[in-house]
């Protein structure tokens, strides 16, 4: 199982950071699959960070094999939906990009790829104009909505297949939009797609 992930898909979210990106691809990384945190279990912060933050994203399920997938049949590799939180470890990931280095241990170490309970795309009616947001202690602190993607999920999902083989079960964070922020002990995270919660756990 492999965990693709996209960055600066939002303009909103580029804006915050500060970033001016014009680019015909999309930005892509990737995490490995210890990187998954699932079923609710507690995210531990770890040692080698003091500044976690949280991006929330709209997360897809593949479900067949393909390889240089034609956009116009992107769709039918997913069936399935949830919402994620792809961690960062910002400090450190500021002091390698200071230093030209590559910043992968700062998005790619242990359980930084969350995610919630997935869904049926048949239950959604339009992936490109789609809600999610994400609650810290009861309090939304982002949301955005798929509309605002530079690049769109059959985009980004026909991309990576002329890179790397999709094969079933891999996994695809399709970006953050504007509004991320730092995680501390005993915060309590949930997510939602539109008003159905999918992601609920705890930070240790």
């Amino acid at each position: 199982m492999k965990i693709f992930a996209i960055g600066l898909n939002y303009d909103a979210h580029n804006k915050e950071m500060k970033r001016t990106f014009e680019s015909d691809e999309p930005v892509l990384f990737m995490k490995p699959d210890t990187a998954l945190l699932k079923d609710g279990k507690p995210f531990m912060l770890p040692d080698f960070s003091k500044e976690m933050h949280y991006e929330t994203e709209i997360v897809i399920k593949i479900n067949r094999l393909g390889k240089n997938i034609a956009m116009q049949f992107a769709h039918r590799y997913y069936d399935e939906i949830t919402v994620g939180i792809d961690f960062t470890a910002r400090d450190l990931q500021q002091k390698l990009k200071e230093r030209g280095l590559p910043w992968e241990i700062s998005k790619s170490f242990d359980n930084s790829a969350a995610i919630g309970k997935f869904i049926p795309k048949s239950e959604i009616e339009e992936i490109q104009n789609l809600n999610f947001h994400l609650d810290i202690n009861g309090k939304t602190v982002q949301q955005g909505n798929t509309q605002d993607m530079i690049y769109s999920v059959d985009k980004i999902i026909s991309y990576i297949s002329i890179f790397f083989t999709l094969k079933i079960g891999d996994l695809i964070f399709t970006g953050t939009p504007s509004g991320i922020g730092p995680v501390a002990i005993n915060d309590h995270l949930q997510g939602y797609i539109e008003d159905r919660k999918l992601l609920d756990f705890k930070v240790k």
